[in-house]
C-alpha cells in the first residue's frame, strides 16, 4: 500500500519514511498540507495519509477538511500525527475529517497497527466496486448508454455539492450524503435487468404498452434493493440506493412515476439524480434522436423547473454548469476513442 506523509519537520519526515519503508510500504512525502492535497488529486495517488497537525500553508486539520470536501472518487484515510491530545482537540480533529490519531513522538508498533486498521477500512471500498459492477451489468443490456453511469454519477455529485452551499440544504446535505449519492446513483436503473429485451433493446420509440412495461424498472429496482435492506437494515447506502431507484422518475409536480410523489415527498437523492439522468439523456445520442447541445438541454431543464424538477436542484445545476460541461467532455465518445487509441499504441 502507498502512504503519503505530510510534515514540515525534516527529521520527523525521515524517521516516518524509514519506519514505513522497513515495514514494506511505498512512501511519498510532502512538506505541507497544500503540497499533500495536490498530490492526492493526481492519478494513482495514495489513499492513506499521515499528516502532522502543525504545518505551514495548510495545517493537518485544514488538510483533513479539504480531503473530506474535495470530491475524491475514492475514500482517503487520514491519520493525524500530533502532540494535541486533549479531548477538545481530538473532537476538533475528528470533526475536520481525521480518521485516527498517533501521539508524538510516535511508537512504531502503535503506528503500524493503526495503519493496518486504516487499510482494513479502505478494503471496505470493494463494496463500492461491487455496486458499480452490478450497475454496469444492468447497463450492458442497453447498447446505447455509453458512459451514462459515470456521467450521471459525476453530475449527481456536483449537484449535491452545490445544494450543500444553499442555506436551506446546508444541514441536510453533508459530505457523507454527497458520497453516498455518488456511490449509489449508478444503481438508479438497476431494475432494467427485469425488463424484456424486446422492450429494452427496441430500436426506436416505445408504444404505450411497451412504455408501461419500461416504467416498471423503477419498482423492480426498489424491490431488489428492499430485499437487501431486509438483510442489512442499518446499511445507509442501501437506503439511499433504494430511494434513488424508486424515485428518480418522480416529478416535482406529482405527475411522475411510479408513485406520483410530489415536491419534497420525493427523496432529495431522487430529485438530484432525476435532473442528472435527464440531462445525460438529452445530451446523448439515441437511435431515435441526435444528442442535444448543452444550451438546448439547459433551456429544457430551466423550462421544467417547478414542474419536472425541484427548483433548488435546477438552481444547483445552473451554479454547476461549467462542471457539467467538463464531465461531459471527460466521458465523451471522442475521449473514449482517444483513450482506446492510446492503449493500442502502447500495446
Amino acid at each position: 500500500m502507498k502512504i503519503l506523509i505530510a510534515d514540515d519537520d525534516d527529521l520527523a519526515l525521515e524517521m516516518l519514511e524509514h519506519t514505513l519503508r522497513r515495514a514494506g510500504y511505498e512512501v511519498e512525502t510532502a512538506r505541507n498540507g497544500r503540497e499533500a492535497l495536490a498530490r492526492l488529486k493526481q492519478v494513482d495517488a495514495p489513499r492513506l495519509v499521515i499528516s502532522d497537525w502543525e504545518m505551514p500553508e495548510m495545517t493537518g486539520i485544514e488538510l483533513c477538511a479539504a480531503i473530506r470536501s474535495g470530491g475524491f472518487d475514492s475514500y482517503i484515510y487520514a491519520i493525524l500525527l500530533t502532540s494535541h491530545a486533549r479531548p477538545e482537540e481530538i473532537v476538533q480533529g475528528m470533526s475536520a475529517g481525521a480518521d485516527d490519531f498517533v501521539a508524538k513522538p510516535f511508537n512504531t508498533a502503535e503506528l503500524l497497527v493503526r495503519i493496518r486498521a486504516g487499510a482494513r477500512i479502505l478494503s471496505l471500498e470493494t463494496r463500492e466496486m461491487a455496486i458499480f459492477a452490478l450497475a454496469k451489468l444492468a447497463e450492458s443490456r442497453d447498447p446505447e448508454t455509453g458512459h451514462h453511469l459515470e456521467r450521471v454519477q459525476c453530475y449527481s455529485r456536483v449537484l449535491a455539492q452545490r445544494l450543500a452551499e444553499q442555506a436551506c440544504y446546508h444541514d441536510e446535505v453533508d459530505s457523507e450524503l454527497i458520497h453516498l449519492i455518488y456511490l449509489t446513483s449508478p444503481l438508479h436503473d438497476i431494475g432494467k435487468v427485469g425488463i424484456p429485451d424486446c422492450v429494452l433493446r427496441k430500436p426506436g420509440r416505445l408504444n404505450d404498452d411497451e412504455f408501461a412495461i419500461m416504467k416498471t424498472h423503477a419498482t423492480l429496482g426498489a424491490a431488489t434493493l428492499d430485499a437487501a435492506l431486509i438483510k442489512f437494515p442499518d446499511a445507509r447506502f442501501l437506503t439511499v440506493a433504494r430511494d434513488i431507484a424508486a424515485s428518480h422518475h418522480e416529478r416535482w409536480d406529482g405527475r411522475g412515476y411510479p408513485s406520483g410523489l410530489k415536491g419534497k415527498e420525493i427523496p432529495l437523492c431522487g430529485r438530484i439524480v432525476a435532473l442528472a439522468d435527464v440531462y445525460d439523456a438529452l445530451t446523448s445520442r439515441r437511435c431515435y434522436k441526435e444528442a442535444f447541445t448543452h444550451t438546448v438541454a439547459k433551456s429544457i431543464i430551466v423550462g421544467d423547473s417547478g414542474s419536472h424538477f425541484d427548483p433548488a436542484v435546477v438552481e444547483a445545476f445552473l451554479a454547476a454548469e461549467q462542471d457539467f460541461l467538463e464531465i461531459q467532455k471527460r466521458f465523451s465518445v471522442e475521449a473514449a476513442e482517444a483513450a482506446e487509441k492510446d492503449i493500442l499504441v502502447g500495446v
